[in-house]
């Protein structure tokens, strides 16, 4: 079964074209990793603070694995001044 994630993050108003470098920044390094099988990064059209991540990875151990990579862990030592809170990060399993 795979795990589905959704993750919010919400950029100070004055800090969205950094909060959006950053997180373009982790796509491409993130997509190669095993295990990634969807790796979405979406901006809200009525809000522009608020990015979404859309993920798929084949197993828990892959996301695991994915949240102590090295790009991962240095783009997120560089939210603190630019996001207005910790991003929401939430697990799914698809039921139907």
């Amino acid at each position: 079964m795979t795990i589905r994630v959704v993750a919010h993050v919400i950029a100070k108003p004055d800090q969205i074209d950094a909060l959006k470098a950053l997180t373009l920044s982790i796509l491409e390094p993130t997509r190669q990793e095993s295990g990634c099988i969807q790796y979405e990064l979406h901006q809200n059209l009525q809000d522009p603070t608020d990015f979404t991540f859309i993920e798929e990875w084949e197993s828990e151990a892959a996301l695991e694995a994915h949240l102590q990579t090295p790009h991962l862990q240095a783009a997120m030592a560089q939210l603190d001044g630019i996001v207005a809170a910790m991003p929401d990060i939430r697990r799914y399993q698809r039921l139907g």
